[in-house]
């Protein structure tokens, strides 16, 4: 539970730094790339103990999986609230393979 709670919070990191510059276009874009780099240092102090912690409790495609997966459900929620877009049912249903493939791959066969 904690690697996938600090992947979690690593995420909204990530997120805000890759897309929350999308709202302040006219800023210049060397600053949105300093203050991304800055957040995204923030990320990675959640990311890489996530993944220390995780690896042999999960393999690294198990751990990759989760990261994506939380990685849409953040990036969702941020693109409606924040981005203003709406959330259509063909992303949904994009997302649900993706939650298929990691049934697929936390499956013991």
């Amino acid at each position: 539970m904690p690697t996938v709670l600090l992947l979690f919070v690593s995420n909204i990191f990530m997120t805000i730094a890759w897309y929350g510059h999308l709202r302040f276009k006219s800023s210049p874009l060397w600053m949105a790339i300093l203050v991304s780099w800055g957040i995204a240092f923030i990320e990675y102090c959640f990311q890489v103990p996530a993944n220390r912690l995780g690896y042999g409790q999960f393999s690294a495609a198990q751990l990759k999986t989760i990261q994506e997966i939380i990685s849409l459900v953040v990036f969702s929620g941020f693109s409606v609230t924040y981005l203003k877009e709406p959330l259509r049912w063909n992303y949904l249903v994009g997302f649900g393979f993706l939650v298929v493939a990691a049934f697929f791959l936390f499956k013991k066969w």
